[in-house]
Formats: structure tokens, sequence, C-alpha cells
């Protein structure tokens, strides 16, 4: 759609935020990936690509994945928070493999990795 005036641009806008709003509605799952300077010199960017194309590559409906900034444990990058209702899991370490099996075994699955997981 083109935009020629102020109420295009607009409508755009208001468009977009509705579907913004219907999909953090409908998450069940909530990923959160480490971005900051450490985390991206870690293999964010690889770890974040891999999560999307593992959901979409496995259909997994009602999943939203978002980046943050630092979170303080730069020993443990690329760190990768999975949040399923109340319950919150944050893995360290995450290779685009590891990823893969956690959207597999924790978010499809229902079953944490223990082994991958960071206590705090």
């Amino acid at each position: 759609m083109p935009v020629k005036s102020l109420d295009d641009l607009k409508k755009i806008k208001e468009q977009a935020l509705a579907k913004r709003a219907i999909r953090n509605a409908s998450a069940r799952a909530h990923i959160t990936v480490a971005m900051g300077t450490c985390g991206i010199a870690a293999g964010a960017r690889d770890t974040m690509k891999a999560i999307l194309d593992a959901i979409e590559k496995d259909d997994i409906a009602g999943v939203l994945v978002t980046q943050t900034g630092c979170i303080g444990l730069c020993e443990f990058e690329p760190i990768v928070d999975v949040q399923i209702g109340d319950a919150k899991v944050t893995y360290g370490k995450v290779t685009p493999e590891r990823a893969r099996a956690i959207v597999a075994e924790h978010v499809g699955g229902g079953k944490p990795i223990k082994e991958w997981m960071i206590v705090r």
C-alpha cells in the first residue's frame, strides 16, 4: 500500500499494532534471546535464527520470540530464556543445535533440558 498521506501512514501503523496485539495475546510461550554485545560476539544471531527456523519448521504455534540486551551473565552467552506460563527457564551457551533442541523438547514437548540450564 503506497503512503500518500498522513492518514495512510496512521492506518498502516494501526494495522501493524493490531497484528502485534493478536500475536502477543495468543502466545503460550515466550522465548527471549540476549543480544547484547557479548551475546552477539558469542553467536546469539545464529542462535536466534535457529530458534525462528525451528519454530517455523516444526510449525509450532503460539510462540513469541523477542530479543533483549545484556543480562549480566556474559560467561554463559548466548543466553536464551524460555517462559511458559509462570515457569521461566534460562539456558546458557546455546548453540544453534541446542536452540533447535530447546524448541523441540522444551517449547514443543514441555520438557526442559536440565543440563543446559543456568541456575541463579
